[in-house]
């Protein structure tokens, strides 16, 4: 991105032009453009925390996403307006985001670009609650088998150590 500054040509103010209320100083206007760089400052900084922050995000919901499922779906009614009527939304682990419209059209948007930022809010905000409860079936399930395995080997062990002391006899 190639920006110059324009120098603009300073003329003396009459008494009338100056005398306004609305008239800022000299001085206000510079501590005026000292805080714009200061906000722009902060910009770019918060913007590269950003950044960093939605690729750590993304990276860890993939490790934890993979052994789950490979999208969660993401209520259409959750999304901006200015998206459009969808039909079907899900968001996969990689933060892709696919939605499916009523003439058959599906489109992808990738959360984790710049622009999708607000989006991206919108549809975590949705999601994360479905990833709970995902995660939460997913370890009942592994509760499940665990008991019934656990039962069966209790009693498999019982056969097996009768059977061992008859064959002993």
């Amino acid at each position: 991105m190639n920006q110059k500054a324009i120098q603009l040509p300073v003329t003396e103010k009459t008494k009338s032009e100056t005398s306004g209320s609305a008239q800022i100083t000299l001085e206000q206007l510079i501590e005026s453009m000292k805080n714009l760089q200061d906000d722009f400052g902060q910009i770019l900084e918060l913007s590269s925390e950003e950044k960093r922050i939605v690729e750590v995000f993304f990276d860890s919901f993939l490790r934890l996403m993979k052994p789950l499922a490979k999208t969660i779906p993401v209520s259409p009614s959750s999304l901006p307006d200015e998206i459009g009527n969808v039909i079907q939304a899900n968001v996969d682990p990689k933060g892709n985001f696919m939605l499916l419209y009523p003439d058959g059209q599906v489109e992808i948007r990738n959360l984790r670009e710049k622009n999708e930022r607000d989006l991206m809010i919108c549809v975590l905000k949705d999601a994360m609650p479905k990833f709970k409860q995902l995660t939460s079936d997913y370890r009942q399930k592994i509760e499940n088998r665990m008991n019934f395995l656990s039962s069966v080997t209790k009693e498999m062990q019982k056969i097996s150590n009768s059977f061992s002391e008859e064959t002993e006899k």
